[in-house]
């Protein structure tokens, strides 16, 4: 027979379950960041995040875009088609492994970041402007901590 009720060691308080938190936090952002990005420039989030980590790293794989976002490889592989198609990103295959392609920005690709970039610092400024100087300190170390803690 299966027990009605658990047992007071085994349940589960959401609102103080760090990994709920965080993952329904991430998704608020997702979420509002996406609405900028698509009712405006017709971005997804996905390929928000290939085109800002182009910029970051200037030319990469989808294998390494994948290992940066932890995103799948069907999200990665949809996103890096449409971007293409919209000529915001380059595709040629690696010099050193025939396999893969290596990802670059167009002209065009850099042109939308130079609009997309300061909306998106500005959404990130309005949400931590809530926190004081100290705070919002103590909030990037926290958070480095936990990362560091978690990498092992």
């Amino acid at each position: 027979m299966v027990d009605e009720q658990v047992e007071a060691s085994a349940q589960l308080d959401l609102e103080t379950f760090l990994p709920y938190r965080l993952n329904r936090l991430a998704d608020r952002i997702s979420d509002e960041l996406a609405q900028l990005y698509e009712q405006q420039y017709g971005i997804t989030v996905a390929q928000w995040r290939v085109l800002a980590w182009l910029s970051h790293r200037r030319t990469l794989t989808a294998v390494q875009i994948r290992q940066a976002t932890h995103m799948d490889k069907a999200r990665v592989s949809r996103a890096v088609k449409a971007l293409t198609e919209r000529g915001l990103v380059v595709s040629q295959p690696s010099m050193l492994d025939q396999r893969h392609h290596e990802l670059q920005l167009t002209s065009a690709g850099a042109g939308l970041l130079r609009t997309l970039i300061p909306l998106a610092r500005a959404r990130e400024e309005a949400w931590l402007a809530v926190l004081s100087d100290n705070e919002r300190q103590q909030l990037w170390q926290l958070v480095n901590k936990l990362e560091q803690s978690i990498a092992g």
